[in-house]
């Protein structure tokens, strides 16, 4: 399953052990971000250490791991997306994964209910939904 996975989901699994963890490294999962979450990791940066209470090394070499997991968009590739994306978006944070999941033709992995429910271009996916679907696919 292809999804278009938000920042925070990746975030969250960097964070603590928990089934968005799981998820991240589930390859019946085929997940997707745009090169936006590499800035976002470096502005959060600080904020995941302390959570995490892992060194800048170890935090370093997860979010090496991470990229072997999750394939990444360029920017430019969005572009010719953006504008629908813009109209769809309830938050304007949502656009890069709105117009990603239009480009890829695919969901969104998202906890964000506004994005889930104020919108119905693209489907969103939240962490217990794709739990509850892989349970039903084995």
């Amino acid at each position: 399953m292809n999804l278009a996975v938000d920042a925070n989901e990746i975030f969250a699994a960097l964070i603590k052990e928990s089934k968005t963890h799981e998820l991240i490294f589930d390859k019946r999962l085929h997940l997707v971000t745009t090169e936006f979450f590499f800035a976002e990791f470096k502005k959060h940066s600080e904020e995941i250490r302390e959570k995490t209470e892992k060194t800048e090394e170890e935090l370093n070499h997860l979010l090496d791991v991470l990229k072997k997991n999750i394939a990444i968009v360029p920017l430019e590739e969005l572009l010719p997306y953006v504008d629908e994306a813009e109209k769809i978006s309830p938050d304007p944070d949502d656009v890069a994964y709105i117009a990603l999941a239009l480009k890829l033709k695919c969901a969104i992995w998202s906890q964000d209910r506004k994005l889930k429910e104020k919108q119905n271009k693209v489907q969103v996916h939240t962490t217990e939904d794709l739990v509850r679907m892989l349970a039903q696919s084995k």
